[in-house]
């Protein structure tokens, strides 16, 4: 459109200075015959001109209008766009932070559980600390189950030897012995063992394992003072496993020698059991001392009716001597009275002749 403009006042002005150029000719030339005629044409030649000049001036200029408004509406779509775009990116950005905030928090938990986890196989490596580890676990297991009354840690019996945990059950004629420990040594040396080296390994694991219940039998097991079975608790639910898999004839000889092996949940169960049968002993308690105390009550019930018949027997007499009384009251007023009424002669009467 602008090159059109351009071209357009380019054959103006060439126009204009061929008009000049004519009549400056026909000055010169002195003829004015044709100059009217030919100046009406190039007039109207030059009004045309100037008319499409105004009608493109017009074009252009509601053109430039219609480009304008369509600018200002794509600005103002970018804005939008780029407005909107900002808003997702920071949200996006802030999802993503979040999402680092967790990452962070679970790779600072899993550090720690792996410290928990290093810690934990240092205490299943070490005796001592392996003992205190299952003495702990099978302690939280009766102190939750269990009163305080019924249970003692590591109290000491009459041959001078301390078992872990001794729970006294009333009315029955002996404490109940369980034993903490264990030997892991054999089991991780069976899990660790080639092929050919299983048969030896498992030797181990019985060799030790009967070692252990025969030392809890010869300790633990006295005649008057605690009960059979003892029980040897094994703080891990796959070692108990194994046991029972790969040595059978270990529990076997074990209850035998009347030892009793338990994992976490059947210590569990064992406790639970205990505390049930600690409260039915406990209700039959309370029934048998209710009943004595109903005893009690009907005897001073039938004492209290015997007390009530004498005093009514009591009351009869009062009522049968107070009608005596009141009888023999009447008999004396009556008789006052007859005596009152008596006359009685005067000496000069008793003298005269009758």
């Amino acid at each position: 459109m602008t090159a059109s403009l351009v071209t357009l006042t380019v054959a103006i002005v060439a126009a204009a200075a061929v008009l000049i150029a004519y009549l400056a000719f026909t000055r010169r030339n002195g003829g004015t015959a044709l100059l009217g005629p030919r100046l009406e044409a190039l007039a109207a030649t030059q009004n045309e001109i100037a008319g499409r000049f105004a009608q493109a001036l017009a074009g252009q200029t509601e053109l430039q209008t219609v480009i304008a408004a369509r600018i200002d509406a794509l600005d103002r779509r970018l804005g939008d766009n780029l407005k909107e775009t900002a808003t997702k990116t920071a949200e996006t950005l802030g999802g993503i932070q979040t999402r680092l905030t967790v990452i962070d928090e679970a790779q600072k938990n899993i550090a720690e559980l792996s410290g928990q986890v290093v810690n934990l196989q240092e205490i299943l490596s070490n005796k001592q600390a392996r003992g205190a580890f299952g003495q702990a676990q099978m302690e939280a297991i009766v102190a939750d189950a269990l009163p305080p009354g019924l249970y003692e840690f590591q109290a000491q019996l009459s041959n001078g030897s301390r078992p872990d945990c001794v729970i006294r059950l009333r009315g029955a004629g002996g404490a109940l012995v369980i034993d903490s420990k264990f030997p892991l040594e054999s089991f991780v040396g069976l899990r660790a063992a080639a092929e050919g080296e299983r048969r030896a390994a498992l030797a181990n694991v019985r060799s030790d394992v009967l070692k252990h219940v025969k030392d809890i039998a010869e300790k633990y097991l006295i005649p008057g003072e605690t009960q059979t079975p003892a029980i040897m608790f094994v703080p891990s639910e796959s070692i108990y496993a194994d046991l029972h898999e790969f040595c059978p004839e270990v529990i076997q000889k074990a209850q035998s020698a009347h030892v009793l092996v338990v994992s976490p949940n059947i210590l569990m169960l064992a406790i639970v059991t205990v505390r049930s049968v600690m409260k039915d002993a406990r209700m039959r308690e309370q029934a048998s001392a209710i009943q004595k105390e109903v005893g009690l009550l009907l005897k001073d019930v039938g004492l209290l009716s015997e007390r009530v018949e004498k005093l009514q027997r009591h009351f009869g007499q009062a009522d049968t001597d107070i009608r005596d009384i009141l009888t023999s009251s009447g008999k004396i007023a009556s008789r006052a009275e007859k005596i009152q009424n008596v006359e009685i002669e005067t000496p000069a009467q008793l003298g005269a002749p009758d």
